[in-house]
Formats: structure tokens, C-alpha cells, sequence
């Protein structure tokens, strides 16, 4: 089925530049800005992919503020930003949205260097009320008079943070406007006790008493979200009122309104691939390979059939990390906690303290947001905590905000904590069975976003030795030394650097922390250069080994090492192979480092010198 669809016509959105242009249309034509502005979403999502319930479901409040409210001079604050879409359309970037998530384009979430309409970036959850609030503060300060809106959504109210801005908020008189975007929804449905507050105020269209005006906010509705007129009278009537002080809009909304395909389904269009506009069937996958994200799920599983002392705990990412098909085998040991990465990992360090076998499952980039909980709460005392750490290294469409860039760094500085991390699909099963048998302390495993590399041989998971790795190829002039699944270029690496007369030991770490020493010794003793590989920043796995080489005194010697890691910048969404490309961890960037590090000739010179000298 082809994926073309006919352009629609959008005589309103055409005359749009740039909100100034909206505000010049009549109040009347809002309801039709509206219709063409999910068309054209429609429109563009469908052959980019890309976030798209969370865009239909705001249409209507997009069109309102930017009617309303004077941006940029006003600012509005997208928390986590991947409903944002509709306001880059509205706001100078509509001929650009075909390029969205792609290398050289648009970002997938607000971004200050793209646009002056977006005065904060976001991909990760519940930030915008904390950032508005000091948008708020310095306007104050400055003696300005603008207005500074954040708009949240109620499973992103799910974290403390946001809490923590409100309190604050509620002690102070800077006016500052937070629109709660209740559609039922994060990724997964909303889950916990303030869902079902919302869900109960919802049902009475009431507010009195809530949480928020015992916070010391003024509570405003709830109010139909997709009534463009009510909500244009609502947020006019907030804008001319001189009393000041925070307020909270409460708005009802549905994720994925005015397209029934996304609308009907489980995650409401959440995110989505290339689709037949008509239908809204999506282009059939290419490849039937597993992702990482599915084999440790179903690895999981299997450990947690024959124990029934695992658990399996998320942050309100089910589906992401696997936990979803978890959840279904075993409901009663599946905990989704909600967009509450502090309290998952505590949550996790109390089961662990009665005996049970918690996996932490949370992407890399979003377990940063739990460092003083990993140490204070389960590293300081000790506690088997397993955390599985997906969307480890670089992530493609997503970009820098969602890449694995540092928990190498940040947990192998950690005294007793063990990192281990997957070449391939059998190394992936091979480290949850390891994790479920540790008992002696924390330990993680990280994997990468996408389909697993092939393994040599299906065999059944084994508990690996702490601390050991493996050699796969033997080779006599460098030893590249890999850790995840940078193996498959580091292999290809020795290939190419064969046909140059440059022999390779190639070997794979299987730990991060703690390495293996005696795997290093016997690669500096028989190779004239080590080169370490990882897809992480400086300060992670290499440094490890560099930190062992020096006190061990095996650099005293005139060993050459190069340690290749992520560049020491923040890389922008691209497809993930050239993300790596770029980044010169491919396996011509591999090859191009060894080959300074131990030219072609001279590796050969070596190498007849050894065999001259044990001949004689």
C-alpha cells in the first residue's frame, strides 16, 4: 500500500507565518485554524513517524494560547515538548516538519537553538512548572509584565518535581499560568492516586477542595479541552485578570482527538511509524529480527518463572523497556510507578531489603534523574538491586536528550557496583541470568535501542564469572578491546585492518566494572597497542582501564593505548549508524584510530622481528 497521501488544502494555515498572523485572523475562524492544523499534522506524521497522539490531542489549546497570549514576548513552556508539532507549525517551522527527527532537521521536542518561540527545551518529563516558575521570578525582577505558561500533562504530574515547583509557586505572588493537560494518559495509561483524584474531579467537573488550592494555587476548571471557544474565553479571562499570583488551569482532553486509528488505539498514537492516512495502518516493519528491548523481556520472564522472587518495576514506560509483556505474564510482580524515577529505584532498594529480586528497568538517560537514590538508597547500603539500563549509547530520531551517554561514567565510579554490558542477543540473555543470581550488591546490565546483533549460536542463557571476558579473535599486532555492541565493528575493524598487513586480537569486555584484569594483562603482554572501545562518554570503560594500566605500572613501558568513546559534544538525532559514523565508532573509525596508533608497516616490521627472534 503506498504511503503517499493527497496534500490537503489549508486556506487559514497558509496565511500563517507566525502567530502575530493568527492573531490577525478573526476569533470566528479559529475552530476551521484548528481543523486544517490537525489535517496538516496528519499530513506531515505520515510520512515522517515520529510523536503524534500527544499533538492531535492539543491542537485546540496550541491554537488558543499562541491566539491569546503575545508570543514569543509571552512564553509558553511544552513540558516534555513531544506535543509540540502543532506549535512549530504555527510557529515559522511548518516548511520544515517533513525533516523532523531526521539528521539536519527539526528536533522531535522543543529546542531553544531551533526557535525563539521555545524559551525551554524539554524531552524528559515534568520540567516545565520549575522553568516557568523562574521565568516567572527573573520578570519579575526585571520589572517586566509578560506572561509565562507552562503546559503539563497529568502523567507527567506524576513526579516530584513538579510538586516541588508548585509548592514553591503557592508561596509566592508571581503570576504564572500552569495548564494541566489531563488526557488520561503518559505513554501508557496514568496510573496512581492522583489519576484517579483527577478522574474524580473530571467526573464532577468540580475543584473544590483539590490538592492544588491547599498549595496555594487558584484552581480553574476542568474545562472541555477540544472547545476552542471556551478555552479562548478561559485563557483571555486569566490573561486580563490583575490579581496576580499562580494559577492552575485544569483542561480535559483525549490523546489522539479527531483521528480515530490513533484515538482507538492502546497508546493513543503515542508514536508512531510511516502510516496510510485513510487507514491509518503503518508500513509494515522490514526486518523480523528481536529488538534488545523484547529479549530482555522474554529473558526476564523465563528467570521469573522459575523464581518467583523477581519483580519487575518501571517508571511509566512499560511498552519501552518490555515490562508490558512482563506485566501480562505476571501482573501481580510488574510495577509501573508512574513517571517516578526516584521512587522507583527506593521503591526497588526496599523489596531488595525482604529478599525479592528487583529489576529496575529505566532507559539510561532517565536513571540519571535517580543518581542520589542508585547511591545513597542501594550503593551505600549494599542492596542487590538489578537495573536494566536501555537505550544505552546513542539513540538515532531521538536524539542527545534520550541518548546513553553517561551511566558508564556515573555508575563505574561507584564502589561496589557492577556494570556489565551486552555485545549481542545471547550476551543480553547470558547478563540477565547473571543479574538474577547476584546477590552481593547492585548490578546493571545496559543495551542499546533497536534490533539485536546476531549471535555465533542460540544457546541457552549461563551465568557469567564477575569480571570476566572473552577473547573472539586472535591476533598479534593490537588488541582492540570492546564493550557492548560496538564488538560487531570492532570484528569488521580487524577485518579491514588484515588486508593492510595489521594483525588484531579483537575481545570483548562483558564488564565495565569490575574489568578484567587479568584479560588486560595478557593483551598488553602480547600487543604493542591496546585499543579500548565503548559507546560511552570519556570517563567511562577506558578510563577504568586506564586507571588499572597506570597503578599496575603497564604503562611504564612504552605501551601505546587509544580509548575510544563518544565525542566529548552532544550529538543531534541522526540515524543511529551515522550517529556512529560521526562519532568514529564504526568500523572504519576503529580501523583509522589503530592504524595511527600502529602504522601498517611498522606492525609488519614487528611482527617479522618476533619470528626472527623466536626462530633464532
Amino acid at each position: 500500500m503506498s504511503l503517499k497521501s493527497v496534500k490537503p488544502q489549508f486556506p487559514h494555515l497558509d496565511a500563517i507565518r507566525e502567530p502575530a498572523d493568527l492573531r490577525q485572523l478573526d476569533k470566528s475562524e479559529m475552530a476551521a485554524v484548528a481543523e486544517e492544523l490537525r489535517d496538516e499534522l496528519i499530513s506531515i506524521v505520515s510520512v515522517t513517524g515520529g510523536h503524534f497522539g500527544a499533538g492531535l490531542g492539543v491542537i485546540e489549546l496550541t491554537v488558543a494560547l499562541h491566539y491569546v497570549f503575545d508570543t514569543p514576548h509571552d512564553r509558553v513552556i511544552w513540558d516534555v515538548g513531544h506535543q509540540a508539532y502543532p506549535h512549530k507549525i504555527l510557529t515559522g517551522r511548518r516548511d520544515r516538519m517533513r525533516t523532523v527527527r531526521k539528521g539536519g532537521g527539526l528536533s522531535g521536542f522543543t529546542k531553544r537553538s531551533e526557535s525563539e518561540y521555545d524559551p525551554f527545551g524539554a524531552a524528559h518529563s515534568s520540567t516545565s512548572i520549575s522553568s516557568g516558575l523562574g521565568m516567572a521570578v527573573a520578570r519579575d525582577l526585571a520589572g517586566r509584565k509578560n506572561h509565562v505558561i507552562a503546559v503539563i500533562g497529568d502523567g507527567a504530574m506524576s513526579a516530584g518535581m513538579a510538586y516541588e515547583a508548585i509548592n514553591n509557586a503557592g508561596v509566592r505572588d508571581s503570576r504564572l499560568l500552569v495548564i494541566l493537560n489531563d488526557n488520561n494518559m503518559s505513554i501508557a495509561p496514568a496510573c496512581g492516586a492522583l489519576n484517579k483524584h483527577l478522574n474524580r474531579m473530571t467526573a464532577e467537573m468540580s475543584n473544590n477542595g483539590t490538592i492544588f488550592e491547599q498549595l496555594g494555587m487558584r484552581h480553574l476548571g476542568p474545562i472541555d479541552g477540544h472547545d476552542i471557544d471556551g478555552l479562548i474565553a478561559m485563557l483571555e479571562t486569566i490573561r486580563d485578570d490583575e490579581d496576580g499570583g499562580p494559577v492552575l488551569l485544569h483542561i480535559v482532553t483525549e490523546k489522539g482527538h479527531g483521528y480515530a486509528p490513533a484515538a482507538k488505539s492502546a497508546d493513543k498514537g503515542h508514536a508512531v511509524g510511516k502510516f496510510e492516512v485513510a487507514t491509518g495502518i503503518q508500513a509494515a516493519a522490514k526486518s523480523s529480527t528481536p529488538s534488545y528491548t523484547t529479549v530482555f523481556a522474554q529473558e526476564l520472564i523465563r528467570q521469573a518463572e522459575s523464581d518467583p522472587r523477581i519483580v519487575a518495576i518501571t517508571a511509566a514506560m512499560p511498552s519501552g523497556t518490555g515490562l508490558d509483556i512482563f506485566g501480562k505474564r505476571f501482573p501481580e510482580r510488574m510495577f509501573d510507578v508512574g513517571i517516578a524515577e526516584q521512587h522507583a529505584v527506593t521503591f526497588a532498594a526496599g523489596m531488595a531489603t525482604e529478599g525479592y529480586k528487583p529489576f529496575c528497568a529505566i532507559y539510561s538517560t532517565f536513571l540519571q534523574r535517580a543518581y542520589d537514590q542508585v547511591v545513597h538508597d542501594v550503593v551505600i547500603q549494599k542492596l542487590p538491586v538489578r537495573f536494566a539500563m536501555d537505550r544505552a549509547g546513542l539513540v538515532g530520531a531521538d536524539g542527545c536528550t534520550h541518548a546513553g551517554s553517561f551511566d558508564l561514567a556515573y555508575l563505574g565510579c561507584l564502589p561496589g557496583m557492577v556494570v556489565m554490558a551486552a555485545a549481542d542477543e545471547n550476551e543480553l540473555t547470558n547478563m540477565v541470568a547473571t543479574a538474577a543470581a547476584y546477590d552481593e550488591g547492585p548490578i546493571a546490565l545496559r543495551y542499546p535501542r533497536g534490533e539485536v546483533a546476531p549471535s555465533a549460536s542460540a544457546e541457552r542463557s549461563k551465568i557469567l564469572e564477575i569480571g570476566k571476558g572473552r577473547i573472539l579473535r586472535e591476533g598479534s599486532d593490537v588488541a582492540i578491546l570492546s564493550l557492548g555492541t560496538r564488538l560487531a565493528a570492532a570484528l569488521e575493524a580487524a577485518s579491514l585492518l588484515d588486508e593492510q598487513g595489521i594483525s588484531c586480537t579483537v575481545a570483548d569486555a562483558r564488564f565495565a566494572k569490575p574489568i578484567d584484569s587479568d584479560l588486560v594483562n595478557r593483551l598488553v603482554r602480547h600487543h604493542r597497542a591496546l585499543v579500548t572501545v565503548e559507546e560511552g562518554a570519556a570517563g567511562g570503560f577506558g578510563s577504568q582501564v586506564l586507571h588499572y594500566l597506570a597503578n599496575a605500572g603497564l604503562l611504564d613501558r612504552g605501551l601505546t593505548v587509544r580509548a575510544l568513546t563518544l565525542p566529548d559534544r552532544l550529538q543531534d538525532h541522526d540515524d543511529q549508524a551515522a550517529q556512529y559514523a560521526e562519532a568514529g565508532l564504526d568500523a572504519k573509525g576503529i580501523a583509522k584510530v589503530v592504524i595511527g596508533a600502529v602504522p601498517a608497516k611498522t606492525a609488519i616490521r614487528t611482527r617479522h622481528v618476533a619470528a626472527a627472534a623466536r626462530s633464532s
